[in-house]
């Protein structure tokens, strides 16, 4: 197995515990507070990887072009995580992941609009395909009642 496809698929593992951890822990709380707390409790977990990676000293090294593009990111990041927190919220982890995960077809293209990225069939056919599941799951659902 190549080490990014392990990573992707343990982000993935993850990022489904997220979505039942959250919701779990969000109860009675604002979907707002419970992100600002996310956030705090993760900070020192992230400058404590980069000390222990020795990775401190290359800020220095950043770009302004890495600043600005980190810093959009930062924000992009924000965003997703408040308004995913407040659909959890309101619908829950089995109505709302499957629709979060219509990312991958953004992903698609925007990486094909803004990095020039050239994907291949299957990346097409399979963005199709989560398109389609995206599709099928609103379907399902349809409005929370």
């Amino acid at each position: 197995m190549e080490p990014w496809f392990f990573y992707a698929l343990l982000s993935a593992v993850f990022a489904g515990a997220v979505a039942v951890l959250a919701t779990a822990g969000m109860k009675g709380i604002d979907s707002t507070l419970a992100t600002a707390i996310r956030v705090v409790m993760i900070l020192p977990l992230t400058w404590a990887i980069v000390l222990w990676q020795g990775n401190l000293g290359k800020i220095a090294a950043l770009s302004t072009r890495n600043w600005v593009f980190l810093g959009l990111s930062a924000v992009a990041t924000g965003l997703s995580w408040l308004l995913y927190f407040k659909a959890l919220a309101l619908a829950g982890p089995s109505r709302v992941a499957p629709i979060d995960k219509s990312s991958l077809v953004f992903t698609v293209i925007l990486a094909l609009l803004f990095l020039g990225e050239r994907p291949s069939l299957q990346t097409y056919i399979a963005a199709a395909l989560v398109a389609a599941g995206v599709i099928v799951s609103a379907l399902k659902f349809g409005p929370a009642t």
